[in-house]
């Protein structure tokens, strides 16, 4: 079990990010370890012959060793908001050579490690090159076209926190984040009681909370890390994720609004535009804005400024109606 020392006066330094590299580790862990991960059947059945075909060695290696450690450098707490992988990747070149080699072997304590991984001994900035250069592909293949579904979901967690904290206060933050997580005002606890405890402190760094559709059951927690504490955990409805992406609502919500509005207020479980909403169901824009119109009088729903465009998302009262699902 994790204690991280966290008072109220903390809930000021927190933040909430969603980064790339975090989908990427958190979805090796899935693809290689069904067993853990049995949501995942249909990603990984689509994923594997294709990540098997391209020949990911060292990402695999370094990912997927038999100690089940991940490298903490793979996975830089974002410094932006809304981090892209290349900027991510820059970040993780840099990595101090002390760092990734130690990092890399950790996994393979106790086994014989592969060539992949023998050489960070001796050539640790060419095998950080390549494994960059697998981590992009790995990215094309396994996360790109689930990409928009794993942003959705993210932002729309976010978003709820926020709205949430907003209206109910900010110890909202953590409270009910998740079910293996528990905040008693002085410090959160991850994990089970009962079990050993690592005591860490913030050190006076912020927390950063990114939601992670691939996290499974679990919480993923930086602790030890000089920029900064972050945790990894499953956003709302992210087993809904996985399903199609075109979800009926239920018969009873649409006989309530009609089939369209209701479909409008179930797919704004995630933040979308007008546009958005017009494409994702095939409706004019004027149609779409319509119904948005119409929703939002309603209360069940609620804009918010994105740069230049205006997003919708529902309100309290739109998450009772609607399900709460993504």
């Amino acid at each position: 079990m994790i204690r991280l020392e966290f008072g109220a006066a903390d809930l000021a330094g927190v933040r909430f990010a969603h980064s790339p590299m975090v989908e990427i580790v958190t979805s090796a862990a899935a693809l290689t370890k069904p067993g853990l991960h049995g949501l995942y059947a249909g990603w990984r059945a689509q994923v594997r012959p294709r990540v098997a075909a391209a020949r990911l060695e060292t990402f695999l290696a370094v990912v997927a060793g038999p100690g089940n450690w991940i490298p903490d450098f793979l996975t830089p707490v974002p410094v932006e908001a809304r981090p892209l992988l290349r900027d991510e990747l820059a970040r993780i070149l840099e990595t101090p050579v002390d760092q990734v080699v130690p990092d890399v072997f950790r996994s393979w304590a106790g086994h014989e490690p592969p060539p992949a991984v023998t050489r960070f001994a001796d050539d640790p900035r060419g095998g950080l090159a390549q494994l960059a250069h697998e981590i992009r592909r790995y990215f094309e293949i396994a996360i790109r076209p689930w990409w928009p579904r794993l942003r959705a979901a993210a932002e729309g967690e976010i978003a709820h926190r926020a709205h949430t904290a907003t209206t109910r206060g900010a110890r909202t933050l953590l409270s009910g984040l998740h079910p293996h997580l528990a905040w008693d005002g002085e410090a959160v606890t991850i994990g089970h009681p009962g079990e050993m405890v690592d005591d860490y402190t913030l050190a006076g760094q912020p927390l950063t909370l990114i939601p992670s559709s691939f996290t499974g059951e679990r919480v993923y927690t930086l602790a030890e890390v000089p920029v900064g504490r972050a945790m990894f955990y499953p956003p709302r409805g992210y087993g809904a994720l996985w399903d199609s992406p075109r979800r009926e609502p239920a018969a009873v919500l649409s006989a309530l609004l009609g089939p369209t509005r209701a479909a409008v207020l179930t797919l704004l479980a995630a933040p979308h535009s007008t546009g958005e909403v017009a494409a994702a169901l095939g409706l004019a824009a004027a149609t779409a804005s319509h119904h948005l119109t119409t929703l939002r009088d309603a209360g069940l729903i609620a804009g918010a400024r994105d740069g230049r465009r205006l997003r919708y998302l529902r309100t309290s009262l739109g998450e009772q109606l609607g399900g709460g699902g993504v």
